[in-house]
């Protein structure tokens, strides 16, 4: 089943684009410091981050416009989550910042794409 994922963006090119927003997770959970709290927050970012992608493929392989609502809304909420934790990180000092500014203005537009396609999977039915 072929849908409209995004206005500008093709189902591949999604996959791709939430790809490399999870090895950029990956590469900033890697340079965070070297501490328990740091480990335990960082395994969180890891978990939702990595995840957001992963759950976007399910959701292409959807069976039905319900099945790709349903398998969305657990991406919109992983990547929501992804943004919970790059907030904690910089709001505990764990990372200043700058360093987390433009993968969380990633997170959020990859949000917002994902919150539109929702809106327009459920406009369809």
């Amino acid at each position: 089943m072929k849908m409209s994922y995004a206005a500008s963006m093709n189902a591949d090119e999604f996959k791709n684009r939430t790809k490399a927003f999870a090895v950029r997770v990956i590469r900033l959970v890697e340079a965070l410091p070297k501490n328990q709290i740091a480990k335990v927050v960082g395994n969180q970012l890891l978990r939702c981050g990595t995840s957001v992608g992963a759950n976007y493929r399910v959701a292409c392989r959807a069976r039905s416009p319900a099945d790709f609502v349903a398998k969305m809304a657990i991406v919109e909420e992983e990547c929501d989550e992804s943004i919970y934790w790059m907030e904690l990180i910089v709001e505990a000092g764990l990372m200043d910042e700058k360093r987390l500014v433009e993968l969380k203005n990633e997170a959020n537009e990859i949000l917002s794409m994902v919150v539109a396609s929702i809106k327009t999977a459920r406009s369809r039915k």
